[in-house]
């Protein structure tokens, strides 16, 4: 029954954690506008946001193994509350740097920090969830980018928003608070502490690299390919939209879908199938035969990508060379890396040569995904 309660509590720090981020996207013209920044300057704040949870992530590892996975979630729940609140109020860089580089911190902390207690209830209940947890974080996203929309529609102001989202969800973290989780400190000869660089090795490298391709495939469909279909292939703005949403839409669907298929068909084989899934849409993206065909390959990205990183999660986890907190920190340096600093590499690549190129460029590197599955199964050196 414990562990029942502490997967509904993880669900919810999961689906908080979207909400914040499709809010923060939502107002993101108002706060550029408010800070009087452009296009390069705002980057910048992004740019220190990214830092903020790099900086983040073996220091969670670290905390994760002293103190357990649940106390560092509880924590950074309601640190990362707090700071998202403060984002609203920022009116000068002053103010908007520490608090951007200190939120962007607590993003990371308890993305590594939640992972790991969802990985500990997953063993406890003997069955995959960690894919409906981050379906619940895709589907957040969603439910946050709507509520922004509302706020925008009804003329809420950037405070007014971030404090009365802030006081609505507010509520999840308190509910997990409430939820006891007995913690087993890692035996030592796991690998002891994490490092103070959360750096892959062994299998885990091949693990990372496999998160680290999907999450630049997702941050590419994101960042471009509203972009591509516009400039390259002559779309209309209105229609080009629809191809991240077909995207988004299949991510939550099969991560939401996603423990059952991982329970009955193991995670080797359903890594390798994500991954050919991934090339085949990507080259049907590329190929821009169509309208149709082309929000086919963003379906099918989308069903590919959605349940590499949380396998990528729980096998980190499961991992027996290194501590958990080392091990899932290492993994998430690669992946998250992947997320954030992908796209401007990919958008360089564009620049220089095409959009086309850079998508092809993905889906080469995705074919890297049914050839490393194998090391989804831990144990495997």
């Amino acid at each position: 029954m414990q562990a029942v309660h502490a997967r509904r509590a993880v669900a919810a720090i999961f689906f908080m954690m979207g909400t914040f981020l499709g809010v923060w996207a939502s107002r993101i013209p108002d706060i550029k506008q408010r800070l009087d920044l452009d296009e390069a300057g705002f980057g910048l704040i992004l740019l220190v946001m990214a830092i903020g949870a790099f900086v983040s992530f073996p220091i969670a590892g670290h905390l994760i193994d002293r103190r357990g996975a649940a106390m560092v979630t509880k924590a950074c729940s309601f640190a990362l509350l707090a700071f998202f609140v403060l984002l609203g109020f920022g009116a000068t860089l002053w103010f908007m740097v520490p608090v951007v580089l200190m939120t962007g911190f607590f993003i990371g902390a308890l993305d590594v920090a939640m992972n790991g207690w969802g990985a500990e209830v997953e063993k406890e209940l003997g069955r995959p969830v960690m894919s409906s947890y981050h379906g619940l974080y895709s589907l957040g996203a969603g439910v946050g980018a709507g509520a922004g929309a509302l706020a925008i529609w009804f003329g809420f102001s950037v405070p007014q928003h971030f404090a009365g989202w802030g006081a609505i969800v507010g509520v999840l973290p308190i509910l997990a608070l409430l939820v006891p989780w007995s913690f087993e400190p890692e035996p030592k000869q796991t690998g002891g502490k994490a490092p103070l660089l959360a750096i892959p090795t062994g299998a885990l490298l091949y693990v990372g690299l496999i998160a680290l391709v999907a999450a630049l495939g997702e941050g590419a469909i994101t960042d471009w390919a509203a972009l591509y279909q516009i400039t390259e292939l002559g779309y209309e703005t209105s229609v080009s939209a629809v191809a991240f949403s077909v995207f988004s839409a299949a991510m939550v669907v099969m991560r939401l879908l996603g423990d059952r298929i991982i329970a009955r068909f193991g995670a080797v084989e359903v890594a390798r199938a994500s991954g050919c899934a991934a090339v085949i849409g990507g080259l049907l993206l590329v190929s821009g035969l169509s309208v149709w065909i082309v929000w086919l390959g963003c379906a099918i990205m989308g069903l590919g990508y959605a349940t590499l990183f949380p396998l990528a999660m729980s096998r980190a986890a499961a991992d027996t060379t290194r501590s958990r907190g080392a091990a899932l920190a290492a993994v998430a340096t690669l992946g998250y890396g992947a997320f954030l600093f992908g796209p401007p590499v990919l958008g360089f690549i564009g620049d220089a040569f095409s959009l086309r190129t850079s998508f092809l460029l993905v889906a080469i590197l995705s074919l890297l995904i049914p050839v490393l599955a194998g090391f989804m199964r831990p144990g495997r050196s």
